[in-house]
């Protein structure tokens, strides 16, 4: 777990309905969709069927990525095609991925605002922070935990509850925001309110399904969602 503060009080600004919110990454406020994609396809070309593709592997992205590999193959020890996998990946990171419309506004708000935030995902530290600090989000962020962090990842809510104490976050005002099910369940699990972004894959009625409370149409919805404008009223 990647530690930036040396504060441990939450904020207390009155208005304001969430003192910290919580990001997952890829397909939250990265756009790393494609690349997963191309990656998968990479790494099980000749290891699974034909036509093995974007349906497959869409509504387990989120999920770590030994446990995808696992259930795309049937097969136990996944460490060759985790492998392939983060060689195709690192190699094209850096062309195929995107920032999502908002979030390097949003969290410069946030910032100013006095929210806490940070990101929880199951990715690797090592290509986490290296995404972040590519968007210039590396300095906006207060706390990353990521896979490498947790014995149980997302959607156990170790990595929520991880990040929450990091920054003396109170769980009823935490906002967990996520594109899949599994940051629903994480955030639900560790106490936390589950938002989904209405740009994931998954498409709005998985993550209503799986308990989201809110659904953020743009990322700039978090700053009526947080009450930021009443607090500076």
């Amino acid at each position: 777990m990647q530690r930036k503060m040396t504060r441990t009080e939450a904020p207390s600004r009155p208005g304001l309905v969430f003192t910290t919110v919580l990001f997952d990454l890829d397909g939250t406020i990265l756009d790393t969709n494609e690349l997963i994609i191309q990656s998968f396809l990479h790494a099980l070309r000749g290891v699974v069927p034909p036509d093995f593709g974007r349906e497959q592997i869409i509504p387990l992205m989120g999920q770590p990525l030994v446990s995808q590999m696992r259930i795309f193959t049937g097969r136990e020890e996944v460490a060759d095609l985790v492998r392939a996998y983060r060689e195709y990946n690192l190699a094209h990171h850096d062309r195929m991925v995107k920032l999502f419309p908002g979030v390097a506004e949003t969290l410069d708000v946030l910032k100013k605002s006095g929210i806490r935030t940070g990101v929880v995902t199951t990715k690797m530290r090592e290509t986490s922070e290296r995404a972040l600090k590519l968007f210039g989000l590396w300095d906006k962020i207060d706390v990353l935990v990521g896979i490498d962090d947790v014995a149980h990842p997302k959607p156990d809510p170790e990595p929520v509850l991880k990040a929450m104490q990091a920054v003396g976050a109170e769980p009823a005002r935490t906002l967990m925001v996520g594109d899949s099910p599994v940051d629903m369940e994480a955030a639900l699990r560790a106490g936390a309110v589950p938002a989904g972004v209405a740009w994931s894959l998954k498409g709005e009625a998985k993550l209503r399904e799986a308990g989201a409370v809110h659904l953020l149409g743009r990322m700039e919805d978090l700053r009526a969602l947080c009450g930021i404008g009443v607090a500076q009223a």
